[in-house]
């Protein structure tokens, strides 16, 4: 790849560490190809690479031909029509299909005979213009032109092809005639005549489609802001445009340029209607979507009709044409290889690895994004840092796109700005955007808060893990990090161990380090043994984010103050599966360039969903991935995609309602149970009905719960934890056991017999810390569902109805089913479970009861009287009952009201008082979980007072 064209507004940065620029550096894209790349694409091939796609004007100003040199075209006449006028019914002609050959493509077109006597006519004129104007510019032209026989083949055949052959032959022979030759099937005439441009021959596109010159007619947005004002036709404008038509999507380009103008995607709402009534201009075309009703004009009626129904017949195939299960934009894709992690460190590990194979895009987008977050630990350079992987990438001419969450600012601090400023000061390859523009947009109280990564368009990673800080950890969930001075081994942590289950899916890959070297940052990171550097280290209880522009420096003492171990699952996807995470991305992109002004430049460029026709094969795959049926799943509206859809929502419900033997639930929110009025998704009333169902026909039913302690706001919880917490918690309360409309409220019908079919429940965890016994909640920020051992859900969907009603916050999840049986046990019996979904809920389980060093915790049967109760709930219940006793922990189920809370933070606890006893106590402390404290501040109205800022904000910003 070239050295990039650079034209700098600032200079470049002397230290990889990011900087605090207030400018764009780069004010234009990298256009330029290799050298070796584009003699590559004059010496031709079967089809084209997709990265041509994204250097268009490169092959104009190279001069590439769009037809594949070395690679015959074959053209056959096997179809004629009659033309009559449309009245009178008088015939005017004949139309000939023509069916033409390229390498594997295929393709017809239908001219009439006068386009045969045009084509000729032109032909003609640039012959004789090379004869006479002995320009250097045309010296490749001359040079193809004496490579011709003297005489251009005639259209009208030789006197024994008049005699022996058809109409129909001879023009046919006619066009391969010309065709045999270089400087004939590369004129431009001869290409309109083909219907070939740039795109045509891209097999990551699909099929050669539809082309063709038409006029477009501006405006027509479905985006408020976006069209003119006045509705009459003097109001709009045509231009002349090339209309290409793939099997997902059209988009018109400017030729002259070969710049992409505009996209429109395949979706539910996709319609083409023909006629002045829809389009208020003759032998006019509207193809409608979502976003946009665009308006096409064609030169005759028929062209029209021909149109219409070409597009109609390309876009049939696609299946983002309906809506799907759960009412979602993609179907079930069987056979898809997935993969599935519990914590960060083997996901990070695994796409730091799949971002290094990237050959053509990388898309990103997450609510957080810190570019310096390590991807592999302990680092001992900076090859593994996320913003030098996309530096490294974007060099090798890699495009890379991020679409972050613009936050308002005033709310939160995760600084999106430097975020941004810092990766596209790194290189023109790589392109930011932010969105929404709040007050543009008039939205205030919703984010974009998926988290998801997709390589190439072929392997793609979604679930709760944003690449910010705070996220790596492991299943050691350490509370510490002091580096060399700290002891190898901390009170009440395991060594650490590779898991690796019978059905061989690995906790954490350990791929091979490259042998190569990153150049050292300013901070000699030689013999470094931290896990968690600068801002890495992190308890935003404690103390949340501040000054990310000095991303190296502590943000909290951590010689003083545990970290808050990270608890959350992600999954990687391939093939059909990942083009579909991939096409979300690209819906989204396109969407804000069309919205904001600023991206409307060429710097911001269009991008293009490969075809699904191509999606089996995989250049690289995920380590330990398996085969299983996969769906991807979103929560969009209007205001964030473009479209409508609740499908994560949905999908839960499902799974919750047919689920017959337990669920796992593992999220970082749990605020539903529909009234109407505050609170709308039916999660919660899901799970009454169905333990309910179960009660009714006695039949055994579990249903394990698992949420972070506290909500993740600052707050000091000796005080009641402030304004945001308390009303997290009010909502979490009375989805959980307080109020008419919570579950164990509508549990009556079973009494005390709730505690038979439901477990809520945290994690906990302890170690010492400068020779001090300390602990601190494990933060679940995990979105997932898991049922009988054969499906689960991870994504970055929270149970709350910001996450799942789709009109709120965007959202991204997978529905996994399990294809193949292993044999298992449920409920005391034979039991044939699916492979990846068992391999997942042992992996959880495995860690939360401790069973690691407990070898007689079986974990095998998760509905089982002796496993339920003698092991989730028993150890549950004991290590509340410890953490309690050593260290007075909050929340509690013995402080009801803020009296008793200000009586029980003035307590001695045994820690204090005992260490050594203390630490006798804390060794009966079994894996993670402690049972949710029921009762916690149950006499306190935990709503904000109406006076606060919180108190002033709408209910919705909170469920």
């Amino acid at each position: 790849m070239a050295s990039p064209v650079e034209e700098l507004i600032e200079p470049v940065a002397n230290s990889s560490t990011a900087q605090n620029l207030g400018r764009r550096r780069f004010l234009k894209d990298d256009h330029q190809m290799g050298t070796d790349e584009i003699d590559g694409l004059m010496l031709g091939g079967e089809e084209r690479p997709f990265l041509v796609v994204h250097h268009l004007p490169d092959l104009k100003e190279a001069g590439i031909p769009f037809l594949m040199p070395g690679v015959p075209v074959s053209c056959r006449v096997d179809n004629t029509e009659k033309i009559y006028t449309t009245r009178a019914k008088v015939r005017v002609g004949t139309l000939y299909t023509i069916s033409l050959t390229h390498g594997h493509f295929t393709w017809t077109v239908k001219r009439k005979y006068k386009h045969f006597q045009e084509l000729h006519r032109d032909l003609y004129k640039h012959k004789m213009m090379l004869h006479f104007l002995p320009l250097g510019r045309f010296a490749k032209e001359r040079q193809q032109l004496r490579a011709m026989s003297a005489e251009m083949p005639s259209l009208h055949g030789t006197e024994r092809t008049r005699r022996t052959s058809s109409k129909m032959k001879y023009l046919e022979e006619y066009l391969n005639g010309l065709l045999e030759n270089a400087f004939c099937r590369n004129d431009h005439s001869m290409l309109e005549f083909l219907a070939v441009g740039a795109l045509s021959f891209i097999t990551d596109l699909g099929p050669k489609g539809l082309e063709g010159s038409i006029f477009k007619r501006s405006g027509g947005h479905r985006i408020q802001g976006l069209n003119c004002i006045g509705h009459h036709q003097f109001c709009f404008r045509w231009s002349h445009r090339w209309l290409v038509v793939k099997d997902s999507f059209l988009l018109y380009m400017n030729r002259d340029y070969g710049i992409i103008s505009f996209v429109l995607l395949f979706d539910p709402e996709f319609k083409v209607k023909v006629g002045r009534a829809y389009t208020d201009t003759k032998y006019g075309v509207c193809i409608e979507n979502f976003t946009r009703n665009l308006i096409i004009k064609c030169s005759s009626y028929r062209q029209a009709q021909w149109w219409s129904r070409e597009i109609l017949r390309l876009a049939d195939t696609s299946d983002f044409l309906k809506v799907h299960r759960f009412q979602g934009f993609a179907p079930p894709r069987e056979d898809t290889l997935t993969k599935w992690y519990v914590n960060g460190s083997g996901y990070f590990a695994d796409l730091a690895d799949a971002l290094e194979q990237a050959k053509e895009e990388i898309f990103i987008t997450d609510w957080w994004l810190s570019p310096e977050v390590f991807l592999k630990r302990p680092a001992t350079d900076t090859y593994w840092r996320l913003d030098e992987i996309l530096k490294r990438k974007a060099e090798q001419g890699v495009k890379v796109c991020v679409l972050l969450y613009k936050e308002v600012e005033l709310a939160l601090g995760i600084n999106s700005g430097h975020s941004k400023r810092t990766l596209m000061n790194m290189h023109p390859n790589i392109k930011v955007m932010r969105h929404p523009d709040h007050v543009s947009s008039v939205v205030f109280l919703w984010a974009h808060h998926e988290k998801m990564v997709a390589i190439d368009q072929t392997v793609a990673f979604v679930g709760g893990i944003d690449l910010a800080f705070g996220r790596w950890d492991d299943s050691q969930y350490r509370l510490t990090d002091l580096g060399p001075t700290e002891t190898p081994k901390h009170l009440g942590e395991e060594e650490p161990r590779d898991v690796t289950d019978d059905n061989g899916m690995a906790e954490a890959s350990k791929p091979s380090e490259p042998v190569q070297e990153a150049e050292q940052n300013s901070e000699d990171l030689t013999d470094n043994c931290k896990l968690w550097l600068g801002k890495d280290y992190s308890n935003f209880i404690i103390k949340d984010w501040t000054r990310l522009d000095r991303p190296f420096d502590d943000n909290i003492d951590r010689t003083q103050v545990p970290r808050m171990p990270w608890r959350d699952l992600s999954a990687a996807i391939h093939g059909r599966a990942a083009r579909d995470v991939a096409r979300h991305f690209i819906q989204r992109w396109n969407f804000t360039k069309i919205f904001k002004n600023k991206y409307k430049d060429r710097f911001f460029p269009y991008l293009l969903p490969k075809s699904h026709s191509t999606a089996d094969v995989l250049p690289f795959t995920v380590p330990h991935s398996r085969k299983a049926k996969v769906q991807v799943l979103r929560s969009a509206d209007r205001w964030s995609t473009g479209i409508c859809e609740n499908s994560i929502l949905n999908a839960y419900i499902h799974t919750i309602e047919n689920s017959e033997h337990y669920i796992y639930i593992e999220n970082q929110f749990f605020i539903s149970c529909a009234d109407g009025k505050s609170v709308h998704n039916g999660i919660g009333d899901a799970i009454v009905k169905r333990i309910l169902r179960a009660h009714s026909e006695q039949k055994k039913y579990r249903v394990f719960v698992v949420v972070p302690l506290l909500p993740g706001f600052e707050g000091d919880i000796t005080e009641g934890g402030g304004n945001a917490i308390q009303a997290i918690l009010h909502f979490t309360y009375r989805t959980m056991c307080r109020g008419e409309y919570s579950i164990l409220s509508r549990l009556r019908e079973v009494k005390d017999q709730w505690t038979e079919y439901i477990t809520l429940c945290g994690l906990r965890k302890y170690t010492q810390l400068s020779q001090s016994l300390v602990t601190e909640l494990i933060y679940v920020h995990s979105k997932t569902l898991i049922a009988d051992d054969r499906c689960y859900i991870i994504g970055s969907a929270n149970i709350n109805d910001r996450s799942m009603l789709g009109s709120r916050d965007s959202e991204m999840a997978v529905f996994v089913e399990d294809e193949e049986r292993v044999p298992s046990t449920m409920g005391g019996e034979e039991y044939q479970a699916g492979p990846l979904t068992l391999a997942l809920r042992k992996e959880c389980f495995r860690v939360l009861v401790g069973a690691d060093s407990d070898p007689s915790i079986n974990i095998d049967d998760p509905i089982s009287d002796e496993f339920f109760f003698l092991v989730w709930n028993a150890t549950a219940e004991l290590n509340a009952s410890i953490y309690d006793k050593v260290f007075n922990c909050l929340p509690c189920n013995h402080v009801h009201n803020m009296r008793e809370l200000k009586e029980h933070c003035s307590k001695e606890c045994l820690r204090d008082t005992d260490p050594e006893q203390a630490k006798e106590e804390l060794k009966a402390i079994q894996g993670l979980l402690v049972h949710f404290p029921l009762r916690f501040l149950c006499e306190e109205n935990l709503l904000p007072p109406l006076g606060s800022k919180e108190g002033m904000a709408p209910v919705g910003l909170w469920t």
